[in-house]
């Protein structure tokens, strides 16, 4: 039963990823990839500031947003691909910027979430 939480939040996690993907943006910077990782990591924090303020919250629950939901939607894989892809094409200075703004703002995000998360426990 564990597996279907997990899918089904994964498949929402999908969906909302490529809905974001067909914003139209024009720019050689992975904007989209950037904003999906922050939003994610955003979510992740809120949920698991959620359940460590709730001890109601059912694991199946916490298996659905965070394994599923968060798994599906976020997009380490692209964004390890994409900071590739600027690197080897020598656009060294996009790299950088595009790698550490990941990763401080996801880690904020995370941070952010779970802080508001305290507003909803």
């Amino acid at each position: 039963m564990d597996f279907l939480f997990v899918a089904f939040g994964g498949a929402i996690g999908a969906m909302g990823r490529y809905a974001i993907s067909l914003i139209s943006v024009k720019s050689d910077f992975p904007l989209l990839t950037l904003i999906t990782n922050i939003l994610g990591a955003l979510l992740i924090g809120f949920i698991v500031g959620i359940v460590s303020n709730n001890n109601n919250v059912s694991q199946n629950t916490v298996l659905f947003w965070k394994t599923g939901v968060c798994g599906g939607f976020t997009t380490f894989s692209t964004f390890s691909l994409e900071a590739l892809q600027l690197i080897e094409n020598k656009s060294y200075l996009p790299a950088i910027i595009y790698i550490v703004l990941s990763v401080l703002f996801c880690i904020a995000g995370v941070f952010c979430g779970k802080k508001l998360a305290m507003l909803f426990g």
